[in-house]
């Protein structure tokens, strides 16, 4: 059955699930598998590694999500049905068979995009972005965890064209339609185009750039921060942070250090290359 969920706490700190059909994070994606294959997810159902399935922290379960590899375009439609990740720095965590389709399994991490995903699903998608009124959602049924056929996907045709020319048209690129009504617990994308991304550690954000540059200076020992501005609705901001980072692992090593020094809000991003330019 469809639910939100309590606040919980894990390692000190607290976790409050909600219904959140605007959803559009980018950030880190992890995968789990062989360890836990076969136990119970946080909604009760028995862990299969093999299926399209992912934990998240907050969203409710079982909730729809589109997955996208930021490096290499690929897309997934997976359903959420456990919590966690629990490791600084990540987002989410795919199921083995996730990861492998999305083309990181051996990487362990990945640069991603994660946002609820459309109404492709038919009448038992869970969260629908923008198409379902808060009281549809609650009656939603749930999904049966079932294994999904699939295949590698080769690009469509006009792909390379549009990675060389950006200003080449991608209507090409639509999303793949659904082989069965059997195959509800995942839906497979085509590629699509990405633009370049960075990967930066974040120690804080602020409306005064006096804050901002207080805190640079107070992380001199930590590393060489910058402030980059970004504009939010009608605010601006001024972020903190170091980077690019070459690796997510170099990323682990700076986010660990930087809340073991006294920020525990200090987190990894990841930005579009054409908005991380701007530094004040």
């Amino acid at each position: 059955t469809y639910k939100v969920g309590n606040p919980y706490k894990i390692a000190g700190q607290w976790y409050t699930p909600k219904e959140d059909p605007y959803y559009d994070r980018v950030g880190i994606a992890s995968w789990y598998g062989k360890k836990f294959n076969g136990r119970l997810t946080a909604n009760g159902e028995v862990f299969d590694m093999n299926n399209f399935s992912a934990a998240h922290k907050t969203l409710p379960m079982p909730s729809f999500v589109k997955v996208t590899n930021l490096d290499n375009g690929r897309s997934l439609v997976v359903r959420v049905n456990d919590r966690g990740p629990f490791v600084h720095g990540r987002i989410i965590d795919l199921s083995r068979r996730a990861a492998k389709e999305l083309g990181f399994l051996n990487q362990g991490t990945a640069k991603v995009r994660v946002e609820i995903a459309k109404n492709q699903i038919g009448e038992r998608f869970a969260v629908a972005k923008g198409t379902t009124s808060l009281e549809e959602q609650k009656s939603v049924i749930a999904v049966p965890a079932i294994a999904v056929e699939s295949r590698p996907l080769a690009p469509p045709k006009g792909f390379a064209a549009a990675l060389a020319n950006p200003s080449v048209k991608t209507s090409a690129l639509a999303p793949a339609t659904l082989n069965s009504n059997r195959a509800r617990g995942a839906v497979a994308m085509e590629p699509t185009v990405t633009s370049p991304t960075l990967l930066y550690v974040q120690a804080g954000a602020f409306s005064d750039l006096g804050n901002a540059h207080r805190l640079r200076d107070q992380l001199s020992a930590v590393g060489t921060f910058g402030v980059a501005p970004v504009q939010i609705g009608n605010t601006r901001y001024y972020r903190v942070r170091i980077g690019p980072m070459a690796t997510v692992e170099r990323a682990d090593q700076t986010l660990i250090e930087l809340i073991n020094s006294g920020h525990p809000n200090a987190r990894i991003v990841v930005d579009k290359m054409n908005d991380a330019c701007q530094i004040c």
